[in-house]
């Protein structure tokens, strides 16, 4: 652990960013592309309501993400600290007790969710003519959400004992499969969106045998056994408490999205229901670089920060900024001037590709400063400053974004619904902007000090 710190300290920041990042950014990607592949073969083996059909599930799947975060982010933070210490059955403990938590409280959701499919599924905004899809893709789906929830805690505890790779392997594995049993499912077996759902939830279980399998190998230090799955009340109260702030900004993400689709439904229809749909995974697969990238970034600029090498604070500030906002302004040249091609790989359908590049537009408008708040939230984070990046996600996600999508298209009607996009994109973006501006101004007084005492 000291060579590390002292690497973290010293080493080129470029290539410390990059050694930091590449594991988080192949995680996310490969998260990202389950639901891309998804839709790809949905669409061309079935059609747009196929798409509409899938993304109307998306809430229900944010839901079923946030216990898998709440569990493993709690988890993994006493993990961590637990094995920092030198306290390798507390850490053991928390393990087995996370995976404990987490079962017992999909499960109970995952039932609800089944017996009344059809009224949740309405709620979320499914016509008449989109609701068979959604109830085929959810009724197979929800045998794999346990699984699902329990790989994401998983992988937060591999990642805690300083695994990533093998982090990675879990992840890859299921998108990989994936993406072989799609097409044979869809195209072969010719089970639509139900074939689509089986490949998922079949990736989803083998993701997490190879978990299980790690758990239990020499590789890990966790060796599970019996007596850590038995609840500990203080163990699963601290797990609860420190994985909350993520299980909540999960539900906030979920309720954006049902308002937005709900609007969209009022507004254009199931058609541009499925164009948000094809825009949330082309945007899913922007961010994920992004923030693997923030995700990489946060260590170094914590470890900097508490030694009190502001200047390198400050450069690897800099340096993740300027790659953040290059994977950014790629993703702004691609959806700007190629919106038909990018509509085209999910459908052929001549209606969908020509109703789908405004919206695709507008929503990337101001996609080169996407990576400003993103960051932002994340330097505060590893600072140890959780009231501005709160405030950042918070003001992004309620203050901003759901009264423009509900206040716009009544001046503007659906045009209105995409441009409520950008405009939270630049508010965002002033807003984290000043404080990340007066932070740095807050950094370079306490670099002066150094210079003068030195």
């Amino acid at each position: 652990m000291e060579e590390e710190k002292k690497k973290i300290l010293s080493d080129n920041l470029r290539s410390l960013l990059f050694k930091f990042s590449l594991p988080s950014i192949t995680g996310m990607v490969i998260t990202a592309l389950y639901n891309f592949v998804d839709t790809i073969f949905v669409g061309k083996g079935v059609g747009p309501d196929a798409i509409a059909g899938l993304t109307i599930v998306l809430p229900v799947m944010i839901f079923i993400i946030a216990i898998g975060l709440i569990t493993g982010i709690g988890a993994a933070s006493i993990v961590s600290r637990s094995l920092g210490g030198g306290e390798k059955e507390k850490a053991l403990i928390a393990a087995g007790n996370s995976l404990v938590l987490n079962v017992g409280l999909s499960i109970p959701i995952i039932a609800v969710f089944y017996v009344f499919m059809d009224r949740i599924l309405g709620f979320l905004g499914a016509s008449q003519e989109i609701i068979p899809y959604s109830r085929d893709y959810l009724s197979v789906m929800l045998f794999g959400f346990a699984f699902f929830s329990l790989s994401i805690a998983g992988n937060n505890l591999i990642r805690a004992e300083g695994k990533p790779r093998a982090s990675m392997y879990a992840m890859l594995i299921g998108a990989v499969l994936n993406i072989i049993l799609d097409p044979i499912f869809i195209f072969i077996f010719r089970m639509g969106v139900r074939g689509a759902a089986i490949a998922t939830v079949i990736s989803q279980v083998t993701s997490m045998i190879y978990i299980l399998a790690f758990f239990l190998s020499k590789s890990s230090i966790y060796h599970l056994r019996w007596y850590a799955f038995r609840p500990r009340r203080a163990v699963v109260r601290e797990i609860l408490a420190i994985g909350f702030p993520s299980f909540l900004m999960e539900i906030i993400g979920s309720i954006l999205f049902l308002v937005f689709i709900k609007v969209v439904r009022n507004y254009g229809g199931d058609l541009y229901i499925a164009v948000t749909g094809i825009g949330i995974r082309i945007v899913d697969l922007i961010f994920m670089p992004i923030l693997g990238i923030s995700q990489g970034f946060a260590p170094i600029a914590g470890f900097n920060f508490g030694a009190g090498l502001y200047g390198r604070v400050k450069s690897i500030l800099k340096e993740a900024l300027i790659w953040t906002s290059v994977v950014a302004s790629a993703g702004f040249i691609i959806m700007v001037l190629f919106p038909q091609l990018l509509i085209s790989i999910f459908s052929s359908d001549p209606e969908l590709i020509r109703i789908g590049k405004t919206p695709l537009r507008l929503i990337a408008m101001f996609a080169p400063i996407w990576s400003v708040p993103i960051l932002s939230g994340t330097f505060f984070q590893a600072i140890g400053k959780a009231a501005p990046a709160m405030l950042i996600t918070i003001s992004r996600d309620l203050l901003i974004f759901i009264p423009a999508v509900i206040i716009f298209p009544m001046f503007f009607g659906l045009i209105g619904v995409w441009i409520s996009w950008p405009f939270t994109d630049f508010c965002s973006f002033i807003i984290s902007g000043s404080f990340l501006l007066w932070e740095i101004k807050i950094i370079n007084r306490k670099i002066e000090l150094q210079t003068k005492e030195a």
